[in-house]
């Protein structure tokens, strides 16, 4: 299975609109940050996690021209607001399966009420045909062919869901991994996990040394590191992380 990440950056993106700082002023292309979207692959099928407000872009960078589903992890506009970049995957009759937290379900459609709308269109314009899927936590999906176990996990005051795919897992949105969620995860060989920045705690995510942390406490073999905040160069995140851990950067392809 490869992963193959579209977007690494926090909910600004990086760099961030008017900042100078060091990384946001940086010629190195790592320090370029979408918002987050992963690719997962395997033997042709795909599975993509999160549709930002840069999956356009993102899609035609790395060549992507078909899809097998989608996995939403929560319903935040940096994980959201690209879902009408969809419709390129739905042309015609065909329907691309969209899995949906279930406490989700009805404020997605309310915010994207036209996708699912049975009333008059427009001539000549087009929806995304999207089917929604809801799961819950604890629930293992199939989704093109991967088998997905699907986490909830503390996002500050929200809630956001991990997954796990075989060896694999993926902590998008979250800042603690609590004993229950932590079972799911024994095992992983690879661990995917959000942190902002070092030094500073954060009421939803994870800082870069807690990021770290979490993988060793795991025993995975390498923690791959996304959702990152500006301030600090990719180069010095690299550098100053432990042995075992290190940045993604977008267009990153790792092999699971």
């Amino acid at each position: 299975m490869r992963l193959r990440f579209l977007g690494t950056g926090a909910s600004f993106g990086v760099p961030v609109v008017g900042c100078e700082c060091e990384s946001c002023s940086s010629e190195d292309h790592r320090d370029r940050r979408g918002r987050h979207a992963l690719l997962l692959e395997d033997d042709g099928r795909r599975v993509l996690i999160d549709a930002p407000p840069e999956l356009r872009l993102q899609l035609l960078r790395e060549g992507i021209k078909d899809l097998g589903a989608v996995l939403i992890s929560h319903p935040h506009a940096d994980h959201i607001h690209g879902l009408d970049d969809l419709r390129v995957f739905t042309r015609g009759s065909r329907r691309l399966p969209m899995y949906v937290p279930a406490e989700f379900e009805e404020e997605l459609r309310r915010r994207f009420g036209y996708v699912w709308s049975d009333g008059p269109r427009q001539p000549e314009s087009s929806v995304p045909g999207l089917d929604v899927m809801p799961y819950g936590d604890g629930d293992t999906i199939q989704a093109a062919g991967f088998s997905i176990t699907c986490v909830r996990l503390p996002h500050g005051i929200h809630f956001s869901y991990g997954f796990r795919v075989g060896r694999l897992g993926i902590l998008i949105d979250a800042n603690r991994l609590p004993g229950p969620a932590r079972d799911v995860f024994s095992g992983i060989e690879t661990l995917v996990v959000n942190a902002l920045w070092f030094g500073r705690p954060h009421p939803g995510h994870f800082s870069m040394e807690q990021a770290a942390e979490l993988g060793a406490s795991l025993g995975v073999r390498r923690t791959l590191i996304t959702h990152i905040a500006h301030g600090t160069p990719h180069a010095e995140i690299a550098r100053r992380l432990p042995s075992g851990s290190e940045p993604a950067f977008d267009g990153l392809r790792v092999e699971v």
